[in-house]
């Protein structure tokens, strides 16, 4: 009843918002990047496109809002296996889909040409496959590091939580052979995407972004008095320029990066020095950022970060329109002729924009999911550590390398529930039935 209620919802969405949320300049990158097959030397790893590569010769965006809709009830049904297997009541396992499957962010999110629905699916899709069985096998283990790598490759902000994942396996003892298994299944498609990626970059690596990133989140705390950086990295010192946000500074054009010569992500390996140098002169107070910006999730009221942004409620009935750009023109030409800005159509859209008033899980709800999680980790650490373990390492690793986003908080919700939905105890076994005479004894 849940899952055909949740489907409801979202052929309401493609009625109500043709033909899907394109962003620029996000989603026009991914589609060129589908069509022509190269590694980004910026934010976007190719896996993404990937997945948009196999859907090009439908030549339509909106077949790709299907496909993530889809995605996004896959992911519930994956929770209600797991905790079904895991022996709780019908209740409390639909109970723990309920947030991913309603909440109108989730809706927006999927009915989006972004690679966030994708990398939910693959993390709830590696968490499955390692928490089916309560001993993990090798096939499983191998399974779950293939997942977990494709994660990596649609968000490089994967790559820590395959680290954590071992981490937390090896802490139940899942065995050396398991944890090689896994280690190697996520270790060789990184490895090879990173050898394609210096085929055409000329250096071995997965991102070209890294280090930008991380410079962005030290300029709100930065002080080269007492970093006192060389004089090459001395030019990345903050330089009186001020943006409301951490990863403002990436595209702020007086920031001390994009003053330099070149392109911001030519300077990529030069950034990550200076801002490891930064971290490690200032722990405390990079530690205080990260703190502060975390805690935005939880705010009762969404908190717009940057200012620029809609942190929730965006559904409207405004007009969206496309800036004048070649690369539209492109895709348009390349992947779907039908590409237009997308546009609300009534009555479904009037019934979502009063929807997602009632339908958002407010900051301190999730808090309490992950109260609940951590419970469950201390109770029954050997099932339920691995999910709160990836939940809080899916909501603090984002701020600690960039900045917080209302968007990357929303892959924490399906995961926090399972970890919170192991708080209950499993259903007990049902008693033996006493067996039954047949024949012309039994009376």
């Amino acid at each position: 009843m849940l899952l055909a209620l949740a489907a409801a919802l979202r052929v309401v969405t493609m009625l109500g918002y043709r033909p899907a949320q394109l962003y620029w300049y996000d989603s026009f990158t991914y589609l060129d990047t589908a069509v022509h097959l190269a590694p980004s030397a910026t934010f976007h790893p190719s896996g993404y496109p990937l997945l948009l590569r196999a859907l090009w010769p439908a030549h339509s965006v909106e077949l790709i809002a299907a496909v993530q809709h889809a995605m996004g009830l896959a992911v519930a049904v994956m929770l209600y296996a797991v905790l079904r297997r895991r022996s709780l009541p019908g209740w409390g396992a639909a109970l723990a889909t309920v947030p991913g499957l309603f909440d109108a962010s989730f809706l927006r999110l999927e009915h989006a040409v972004l690679s966030d629905t994708q990398f939910i699916f693959l993390i709830v899709a590696g968490l499955a496959v390692l928490m089916w069985s309560p001993v993990l096998s090798a096939r499983a283990a191998v399974a779950a590091g293939l997942l977990f790598a494709l994660a990596a490759l649609t968000r490089t902000i994967a790559l820590p939580l395959l680290l954590l994942v071992l981490l937390v396996l090896a802490v139940r003892r899942a065995g050396r052979r398991r944890l090689a298994a896994l280690a190697l299944a996520g270790t060789l498609p990184l490895a090879a995407y990173a050898a394609w990626y210096g085929q055409h970059h000329g250096r071995y690596a997965l991102s070209g972004a890294d280090g930008v990133a991380l410079w962005a989140r030290t300029m709100t705390f930065a002080d080269c008095r007492i970093v006192q950086p060389p004089p090459e990295q001395a030019v990345l010192c903050p330089n009186g320029t001020v943006v409301d946000a951490a990863s403002e500074y990436v595209w702020a054009p007086g920031s001390s990066i994009n003053l330099l010569p070149g392109d911001r992500f030519r300077h990529n390996d030069l950034a990550r020095s200076f801002a490891l140098r930064v971290i490690a002169a200032q722990p405390l107070d990079y530690l205080r950022e990260v703190v502060r910006d975390t805690s935005i999730a939880f705010s009762w009221t969404p908190i717009a970060h940057p200012a620029r942004v809609t942190p929730a409620f965006g559904f409207s009935r405004g007009h969206w329109s496309l800036p004048d750009q070649p690369l539209i023109g492109k895709v348009r030409q390349e992947y779907d002729p039908g590409i237009r800005a997308m546009s609300p159509v009534g009555p479904y859209a009037d019934f979502l924009i009063a929807y997602q008033y009632v339908a958002y899980l407010r900051g301190p709800l999730l808090g309490a999911i992950l109260l609940l999680g951590a419970a469950a980790a201390v109770r029954r650490p050997r099932i339920a550590l691995l999910p709160w373990a990836i939940a809080m390492g899916l909501l603090v690793a984002p701020v600690a390398v960039l900045d917080f986003d209302h968007r990357y908080v929303l892959p924490v919700i399906p995961v926090a529930c399972l970890a919170a939905a192991l708080l209950f105890p499993p259903r007990p076994p049902s008693p033996p039935r006493a067996p039954t005479r047949s024949g012309p004894g039994a009376a």
